[in-house]
């Protein structure tokens, strides 16, 4: 019911949206005579940012076409590499008529991106893609938003995460892989590397877990603690909603985006209303450079995807209320899981100081479980001043972070 409600509230004020969005390019348009008004331009801001807080933000373009390879610009091309109901894998494939860039790009690691399915599109990754491709052949889980997957290819478990990382290394070739999972895939990552490991398969090279609930009993954060403090039926009864009829997946039990970007504003609305203060200020101005970093970012930020409901149910269950995983009780279709059966791979853990998602020592607590890693193959890193985001995006992510992981990488190939 809630969903339809949102929806009819939508469709409510989507001419209230489109008319603020036209009124918003009149009032600013040099060739019309609106914008020489002398309220145009406080007149056009109020309209535009009435359009953008209740505007539908659609998934964004990963966007990347070119990058700098051995020193030559290459081009890139985005394709699926193999698709499955909930999610694609997809390649950045680079291309080049020079042939030692050739040759040397064929010598380059294979990166696994695991993104998170946790409300954002895989494209919030978009600036751990860039730093990684000039060096890295990459791979990326580009999870599809659940209202979109037809009812008929069926429920969507935890379980089911973990074999899609296993199809995806296996597809890819374990052999010379190396899988850098952020946030909330630390978890089935490691799960399916453990797994391949009690069944004695091939293994990557190496594992990087970022900022990831492996063991959420460590500095629990307010995410854990809602998590721990609400019981399982709670979740289901007030937070799944059925998918209405307007959509593909339809009839489909999810944990919707709109609730989850509810949950994300939240936790920092203080933040929230003075970035969008600050962009009204700046579009009353004239201060159009920040007033697109403000667009760029919460074009990114406000499109979210629903999640199906048995794997948000599973996780909260699993991860954040049983710690099953680091207390060695984890059963993933008839198989326990046990990291201590990883010998060969590499693992290095990084966290960001001051995570308010994924508390300092939950990620780290992967190296407590892989007893077996030899030490001089684990590494780990704290990032100071870093967020959440910090770890995998921005400057941080790309002068401080992505160096450490490109030598680590670099060690273990």
């Amino acid at each position: 019911m809630l969903y339809r409600l949102h929806e009819f509230n939508r469709n409510l004020f989507n001419p209230l949206l489109a008319w603020s969005q036209t009124s918003a390019k009149m009032l600013t348009s040099p060739d019309s005579w609106l914008s020489q008004l002398p309220f145009a331009q406080r007149a056009a801001a109020n309209c535009e940012l009435v359009y953008r807080l209740g505007k539908e933000y659609e998934k964004p373009a990963f966007g990347i076409h070119t990058v700098n390879a051995h020193g030559q610009d290459v081009a890139v091309l985005e394709r699926v590499a193999l698709a499955k109901p909930f999610c694609n894998l997809l390649r950045f494939k680079r291309f080049s008529d020079d042939v030692p860039t050739l040759a040397a790009m064929k010598n380059d690691p294979t990166v696994l991106v695991v993104a998170p399915l946790s409300g954002h599109h895989a494209t919030l990754l978009r600036d751990t893609v860039k730093s990684l491709l000039p060096e890295h052949k990459v791979f990326i889980t580009d999870w599809l938003d659940a209202r979109m997957v037809p009812a008929e290819a069926g429920p969507f478990h935890l379980d089911d995460y973990v074999a899609y990382m296993r199809e995806f290394i296996a597809h890819i070739g374990a052999k010379n892989l190396h899988v850098i999972s952020v946030c909330q895939p630390t978890v089935p990552v490691l799960a399916a590397v453990s797994l391949m490991a009690s069944n004695g398969e091939a293994l990557p090279r190496t594992i990087t877990l970022m900022g990831g609930p492996i063991d959420t009993r460590c500095s629990p954060t307010s995410v854990d603690d809602l998590a721990t403090h609400k019981s399982p039926s709670w979740f289901e009864n007030t937070l799944v909603q059925e998918v209405p009829d307007n959509y593909p997946g339809r009839g489909r039990r999810v944990y919707p985006g709109f609730l989850q970007h509810a949950g994300f504003l939240a936790m920092n609305p203080g933040r929230h209303f003075m970035s969008h203060w600050d962009f009204y200020e700046n579009l009353c101005r004239g201060d159009q450079e920040d007033a697109d970093a403000h667009r760029r970012f919460y074009d990114e930020y406000n499109a979210v995807l629903d999640m199906p409901a048995e794997y948000y149910l599973d996780t909260i269950k699993i991860v954040f209320q049983e710690h099953a995983l680091p207390l060695g009780t984890w059963d993933v279709a008839g198989e326990l899981v046990r990291p201590q059966d990883i010998r060969d791979t590499a693992l290095f853990t990084i966290e960001g100081e001051l995570d308010d998602i994924s508390g300092l020592g939950q990620t780290r607590a992967a190296h407590d479980l892989c007893t077996n890693i030899p030490d001089s193959s684990k590494r780990h890193l704290t990032v100071e001043g870093a967020g959440h985001y910090g770890i995998f995006s921005g400057r941080r992510w790309r002068n401080g972070v992505y160096p450490q992981v490109r030598e680590f990488i670099r060690a273990h190939v």
